[in-house]
């Protein structure tokens, strides 16, 4: 998982948290820190203004630092949106690993403004997918056809914000494999 500061709260954290909740392990990394230290995240919410509001969320902690980790190792990489990805999609490091994903065929999850990382590694072209409607013209320009909706398309689940949280993590653990089984539950009464 790829994160900065300023990345969405929720979508960092809740599915940092889902993904080890059902077996994965999950390495949170950010260019230019170590395991350890801490990003700032923000809370993005809805209120019917033209655009969302901002504050501030929780400080994040990363498992490793960026030069740690090497891509080929991982069967699947996650980009948050936030704000992060504005100034994340500047880092070299950040376009190489993006772009082993794509090469590899392994599954990636987007959503919000995480698509812009994709697009500025040149990985869209062909694509069927969302973002953050803000977004669109730039995922568009990059070569992909836009969907209203959380999207799975070939290795690439994409989603608009956290409020799709449910739909796009369960898209996500289907590219995944991960299988989860129910117990026999309770009679419930009419």
């Amino acid at each position: 998982m790829i994160v900065g500061d300023f990345g969405e709260d929720y979508e960092i954290m809740v599915l940092f948290q889902a993904l080890q909740a059902v077996g994965h392990e999950v390495h949170a990394v950010c260019p230019d820190r170590e395991g350890g230290e801490s990003v700032k995240t923000a809370i993005h919410d809805f209120r019917g203004d033209q655009t969302y509001l901002e504050e501030r969320g929780h400080d994040f902690e990363l498992t490793h630092g960026f030069g740690e980790v090497d891509p080929a190792d991982y069967d699947a990489l996650v980009v948050p949106g936030g704000r992060a990805p504005e100034y994340l999609r500047g880092y070299d490091e950040v376009l190489d690993a993006v772009r082993h994903f794509f090469e590899a065929d392994k599954p990636v999850a987007s959503l919000c403004h995480g698509p812009q990382i994709l697009a500025a590694a040149g990985v869209l072209d062909g694509y069927e997918m969302t973002a953050y409607p803000a977004v669109r013209p730039e995922v568009e320009a990059a070569g992909c056809s836009w969907v209203d909706g959380v999207t799975t398309d070939g290795n690439l689940v994409t989603g608009q914000a956290w409020p799709d949280h449910p739909e796009w993590i369960a898209q996500f653990l289907d590219l995944l494999g991960t299988e989860i089984e129910h117990g026999p539950t309770a009679a419930t009464a009419d």
